[in-house]
């Protein structure tokens, strides 16, 4: 599984196209460094997989009994706008515009990079969307991770 992080600012040219910061890069696996797809997020960002992580996803999403409707409305809004874009000679992929309308994504935005995943946000979007106080932070962090289970340690044998 590929592990990702960092937070990137990055500029989307006129034609739809942002670089590939190197620092990121570097992250990905050889066999994902070249080939992502792209959709929508959840709270108006975009998602971009590396293809290897697409495919372990998708086997997750292919499982979905389709006979159950709220199973078949997420798959579909998962799947919607899906679309394989490919690092060109310049490490730059091109942004379909229906993703940048979906996200407000204008000039600017950020590369936030976590987990196996990179979420696609218009910086002013992301800055609102992650405005919160430290003690607002302190309190999400207990609720979430406060009663976590750490595994037990195997017991040492003699």
């Amino acid at each position: 599984m590929t592990i990702l992080h960092g937070e990137y600012e990055c500029r989307i040219d006129d034609k739809g196209r942002i670089i590939l910061p190197a620092g990121l890069k570097k992250q990905l696996p050889p066999e994902a460094q070249e080939k992502f797809i792209i959709n929508r997020g959840f709270e108006n960002c975009l998602t971009m997989y590396p293809m290897n992580e697409w495919v372990d996803i998708s086997k997750d999403v292919n499982r979905l009994n389709l006979f159950v409707k709220d199973q078949r409305i997420f798959a579909r809004n998962f799947n919607r706008g899906a679309t394989e874009i490919q690092l060109d000679p310049s490490n730059r992929v091109l942004i379909p515009k229906t993703l940048l309308d979906y996200a407000n994504i204008q000039k600017d935005l950020i590369l936030s990079a976590f987990s196996n995943r990179i979420e696609v946000w218009a910086k002013e979007e992301y800055e609102q969307h992650l405005k919160m106080s430290d003690e607002e932070y302190s309190n999400l962090a207990e609720k979430v991770m406060g009663n976590l289970q750490k595994p037990e340690e195997p017991e040492n044998v003699s």
